[in-house]
């Protein structure tokens, strides 16, 4: 896999005519497979980018609107290659997280079929499933079959996920006794990202207005194509969990999860996906 070049010049994009492209796409370390993408993505202008010190004025201005004011969020932005955190805002507060929980899932199964090769094929059919498309019955009868919540805590604090992090109940995120703080589900995100199975991991995961769960999400944004993730929902609760291509930073680590029971989901999606979109913005500067 080829890391991302450093050195590299801020780049612009440039609006294609077509209303259905194909793109090659790479993030991180990944040289990604080409994605069918829908319609055109929006360019990154210079006019659009803003300096990191101005990103938190940003989110804060978002998640404090009025219609907000009984939510309790929890968010944490983190490159991949720094020590940098660009935006937390109680990042270890542990919250709902209802299918964000399959992250937890599906790294620990990785970690298990890891140790057992001739699992690793069934797992493999799994994730896409599990991640991609959030199937509810296979993430719980992934948790099964590597052995319940033992065999995940085991693998998760291998990964160097701390155990009182978070508190899972299911494979699938629908219990809302499951419990996990943004921090949780970042340090499963950069462990998988160097882990032997990364690949597995990563492309598993949904893509930003292609594919999945994202399908139908930052469609002619910055973000789109540009995003794998993770999405949530519950009534009251959504979340984003996943990896973002931003041109300064390389790739970026995040986890949004909100909770506000009587709030819309369309309320709460717009919302993350703003806060996403403004992350996809953020430069150096």
């Amino acid at each position: 896999m080829k890391k991302a070049d450093k050195t590299a010049p801020n780049r612009a994009y440039t609006v294609l005519k077509s209303t259905a492209v194909v793109v090659g796409i790479s993030v991180g370390f990944w040289s990604r497979p080409a994605a069918t993408v829908a319609q055109t993505p929006q360019p990154i202008v210079s006019e659009s980018r803003f300096c990191r010190s101005d990103l938190a004025s940003k989110i804060d201005r978002i998640v404090q609107q009025p219609k907000f004011r009984t939510a309790q969020w929890g968010i944490l932005i983190k490159p991949i290659e720094t020590s940098t955190i660009l935006y937390q805002r109680n990042s270890n507060r542990a919250l709902i997280p209802a299918s964000n929980v399959k992250l937890l899932t599906t790294a620990a199964a990785l970690q298990v079929a890891d140790q057992k090769p001739r699992s690793l094929p069934t797992v493999k059919n799994w994730l896409i499933a599990v991640n991609r498309y959030s199937d509810n019955y296979k993430a719980d009868a992934l948790r099964r079959r590597i052995g319940g919540q033992p065999a995940i805590r085991s693998a998760l604090e291998a990964l160097g996920v701390q155990a009182n992090s978070y508190a899972q109940v299911d494979g699938s995120g629908l219990s809302r006794s499951n419990r996990a703080t943004p921090a949780a589900l970042v340090s499963v995100l950069e462990a998988m990202f160097s882990d032997r199975q990364s690949e597995l991991f990563y492309r598993s995961l949904a893509i930003a207005g292609v594919n999945g769960t994202l399908r139908s999400r930052f469609r002619n944004t910055p973000v789109q194509g540009n995003l794998y993730g993770k999405t949530g929902t519950l009534r009251g609760v959504r979340a984003l969990s996943g990896y973002l291509d931003n041109p300064n930073y390389g790739t970026i680590a995040f986890s949004i999860v909100v909770n506000q029971p009587g709030q819309s989901g369309q309320a709460l999606a717009q919302a993350i996906d703003q806060i996403v979109v403004q992350t996809a913005k953020v430069d150096r500067c």
